[in-house]
């Protein structure tokens, strides 16, 4: 029982300090009301991890259910955790003694001259082991990075799924915005169609020339020409739903072609303070996992710089007869203890233990990164979302007063009171003002959406040791 203890009960190498944030206590800018003397208000769990349930959408929350039980590249992320796992068992496994078995039969014949043949066999079977201790540690060592990499393996494969689950939703405002762009660019060009139809009969009067007439074609045609490029995108929006649910191009045409109004959330969320994004974000909980791994891989490194010991021990069997194979007598027993150390490898060792060196200090730059780059995309996304409120306000109020113009215009132009410019330049602003608001209302929630996968949003904040494929996120540890 000795060797169970003695085994690894010298660990060499840095022990893992998990690095310390010095984040600062609120967000740079006024949250949502709350000012940098009042903390912001702390995130709903819960909410954050159903999102998408605030926009009240029922086929949107189908799309993300469907995504995350079936997208491939979540698929192959949930591989790769398997992988992960599987290689800490082989680590975990590598800390025990190895057992096998061998047995063989052996047939010789001597043929002397003068002498008659003889024929002998020869019966042989053994059981070995192998037991390397490491002595510094180094087998626990590989234990600890890898169980640190499994778990990096499952905090990316969230990661992934955050992603996966907003980029479903931003393709599907999208597609919901560029249907509302259709419309109101349909709308514009049957009033432009009324508007041509106009200056031909007061051109028939003789009231204006073919100039006016032209004058309005063109604007109308222009109008026309912008359909194509939204129908392309429109169905571009259709094709990576369908790719993001694990089919093919074009299985959702049918489903997504009715027209459905833009997502509209409430426009205040809790945000909470940047501690909380760091705990709720998996990039960074994964580049936290990746430093405690190469962490321990330096001990590895060093660990072969000291001796190790090997117990090597064989029982088994060796006789002539087969009847003898369970003799007593023929029982043979050997036990070796190897203990060695290298003594010149040209500073190999040395420069594998720099090597690993390095590599933990950029496992520790990439986290420090990772740590302000999430800082930096909840700031951003904060401020492009209150903006993007104020953007859609007061393009409301101009598409209200360019509606109200374009129709003032035209009245005029009927009774001969201004000349067509004017009512072109009333149409194409009205056109282009309404078309930005709908673009705008797509992007408040766009913004929103981008806000809460900032945040961390998507996963439901409770572990599981297996995720299994195909659960529904937000509901079940799966996404954890």
């Amino acid at each position: 029982m000795w060797l169970l203890t003695v085994q690894g009960c010298v660990l060499v190498g840095p022990d893992y300090i998990p690095p310390q944030d010095q984040t600062p206590a609120n967000w740079s800018s006024p949250v949502f009301g709350d000012s940098k003397e009042t903390p912001a208000a702390s995130v709903d769990p819960q909410q954050l991890a159903q999102w998408w349930q605030h926009l009240n959408d029922p086929l949107l929350t189908e799309l993300i259910n469907a995504a995350a039980n079936n997208n491939w590249d979540l698929q192959e992320a949930q591989q790769r955790v398997r992988e992960a796992r599987a290689r800490r068992g082989i680590a975990a496994a590598d800390r025990w003694p190895t057992l096998s078995a061998s047995s063989s039969v052996s047939q010789s014949r001597v043929d002397p001259p003068d002498n008659p043949a003889t024929h002998s066999k020869l019966y042989d079977a053994s059981l070995d082991a192998r037991w390397e201790l490491g002595l510094f540690g180094d087998r626990r060592r590989a234990l600890e990075a890898a169980s640190a990499d499994a778990e990096a393996s499952q905090e990316e494969h969230t990661d992934l799924l955050i992603s996966v689950l907003a980029e479903v939703a931003l393709n599907y405002v999208d597609l919901r915005s560029l249907q509302s762009r259709l419309i109101i660019t349909r709308k514009n060009l049957a009033s432009q169609t009324e508007t041509l139809d106009i200056a031909r009969w007061r051109h028939l009067a003789g009231l204006t020339t073919q100039v006016d007439v032209e004058q309005a074609r063109q604007n109308l045609e222009q109008t026309r020409a912008q359909i194509p490029a939204l129908l392309t995108a429109r169905q571009q929006a259709i094709n990576r739903l369908s790719t993001l649910i694990g089919g093919y191009p074009g299985d959702l045409t049918d489903r997504l072609s009715a027209v459905e109004p833009i997502p509209i959330a409430d426009l205040q969320i809790a945000v909470g303070v940047p501690a909380d994004t760091l705990r709720q974000r998996p990039d960074i909980r994964a580049a936290e996992r990746r430093l405690a791994a190469q962490t321990a891989r330096v001990g590895v490194a060093t660990a072969a710089r000291y001796p190790d010991m090997s117990l090597i021990g064989s029982v088994g069997v060796e006789t002539l007869s087969s009847r003898q194979l369970f003799d007593a007598k023929t029982l043979f027993t050997s036990a070796i203890a190897d203990l060695g150390i290298t003594l010149f490898d040209a500073g190999r060792i040395r420069r594998n233990i720099e090597v690993q060196t390095a590599s933990q200090a950029q496992a520790l730059a990439r986290y420090e990164s990772t740590v302000r780059l999430a800082l930096e995309e909840v700031e951003n996304a904060m401020v492009a979302y209150l903006q993007e409120q104020q953007r859609r306000s007061s393009l409301q109020s101009a598409t209200d007063a360019a509606k109200l113009a374009a129709e003032l215009i035209l009245s005029q132009y009927q009774s001969g009171l201004v000349d067509f410019q004017r009512v072109l330049d009333a149409e194409r602003s009205l056109l282009t003002l309404q078309d930005q608001l709908a673009t705008s209302k797509g992007q408040i929630t766009a913004t929103l959406i981008r806000l809460y996968k900032a945040l961390g949003g998507g996963w439901t904040p409770t572990r599981a040791d297996e995720p299994e494929a195909g659960t529904n996120p937000g509901t079940t540890a799966e996404a954890s």
